[in-house]
């Protein structure tokens, strides 16, 4: 558990410009604590150039009363209430926002995703899904967006349903769903977010919400999405967390079932019940147990003399708009695995470079 000031520390950290799921690991694995790394900021990006913005004390106290006042909490990964799966994803989450959800069963989870223009058949093929896992003990996940989201969550409301925001606790969007929230909140259900009180959602920040969704779930449903939606980004996301797919089939003629028939003839699992999820769910799967390897905590490593510009330039020659693994970028710069760490940390600071799954890194144009 964090203490009240390392919850201020990791959530000024957290806030600060430039710093994601990504570089606040390597922070504190470099520097060993939020608060040695936030003081150590300043130092890093001298070489850059670049101006950084450092949350304050004050403004990360009042972002905690803040969600106090909407009666919500900050959770650390690797505390009690860090939802298990989401441990297991690349570059998880450091702090989520949480509201309700105390009494969910956070381990046995569906996502159930599609299309906000649904038909009424999707919608009424979302409630029998939702309503007969929820019966069966399964919490149903979503993200609280128009059409089969909200279909999901109304049918599960009863059973228990976790809504994942993709703006702050106090920017629901969309507005039309303020009601559904607090329906959600009242019967025992659960709110997420990563993002910061008063953050008003961009188009940018729903792949990201749609992450947290698939990660939050063993497997996710897709029941009606055009060919390209972030119904299928949360798709892509679930294989890539080792998640099971399932989807819909629906008519050739309709497009809201171009994407959910596509998945299918990519090898997703066709279903028509509920039933079809839950055997799916229930066989073995060796591919699972890289959900259930340890969580990761800080590791401070050795000091070492900070990289030169030679170095750093023999980084950026390799760098470039196609993602790559850092194990790649070193065999190609001869690069030692420490100054390889301080140079993405510069230039992820710096803004220069951008993370794709946590894994793979590529050189930022703009």
């Amino acid at each position: 558990m964090l203490t009240p000031s390392q919850r201020v520390a990791w959530l000024r950290l957290l806030r600060t410009d430039n710093v994601g799921p990504v570089t606040f690991r390597q922070l504190l694995n470099r520097f060993g604590s939020a608060e040695a790394a936030i003081e150590a900021l300043p130092g890093l990006l001298k070489r850059t150039g670049k101006p950084l913005r450092i949350t304050t004390q004050s403004q990360a106290e009042d972002e905690i009363a803040g969600l106090e006042r909407y009666g919500a909490r900050l959770v650390a990964t690797g505390e009690p209430a860090f939802p298990e799966l989401l441990d297991h994803i690349p570059a998880p989450p450091p702090l989520i926002t949480m509201a309700g959800g105390e009494n969910l069963d956070w381990q046995r989870t569906v996502g159930i995703v599609g299309a906000r223009n649904a038909s009424s058949a999707g919608i009424k093929m979302t409630r029998l899904l939702a309503a007969d896992l929820g019966e069966r003990g399964y919490t149903i996940v979503s993200g609280l967006a128009r059409g089969i989201d909200t279909a999901a969550h109304q049918a599960s409301l009863s059973t228990g349903t976790i809504a994942v925001l993709a703006g702050g606790f106090d920017q629901i969007y969309p507005a039309e769903n303020i009601p559904l929230a607090h329906d959600i909140l009242d019967n025992g259900g659960a709110l997420l977010t990563e993002m910061p009180l008063g953050w008003e959602p961009r188009a940018r920040d729903f792949p990201r919400r749609n992450r947290l969704v698939s990660g939050l779930s063993l497997g996710i449903a897709v029941v009606e999405a055009a060919k390209r939606s972030g119904s299928l980004i949360t798709a892509r996301l679930a294989l890539e967390q080792n998640r099971d797919v399932f989807a819909v089939p629906g008519s050739p003629l309709d497009p809201r079932a171009e994407g959910g028939n596509s998945l299918i003839q990519q090898g997703a699992k066709l279903i028509t019940n509920a039933q079809d999820i839950i055997e799916a769910l229930g066989s073995a799967d060796p591919a699972r147990s890289a959900l259930f390897d340890p969580p990761w905590t800080p590791d401070s490593g050795p000091e070492t003399e900070p990289p030169g510009d030679d170095e750093r330039s023999r980084l950026l020659a390799a760098l470039s708009a196609t993602p790559v693994e850092i194990d790649e970028l070193i065999r190609q710069s001869s690069l030692t695995a420490a100054a390889m760490q301080m140079l993405l940390l510069e230039l992820d600071l710096a803004g220069q470079i951008e993370w794709s799954s946590g894994q793979l890194v590529a050189l930022k144009y703009s």
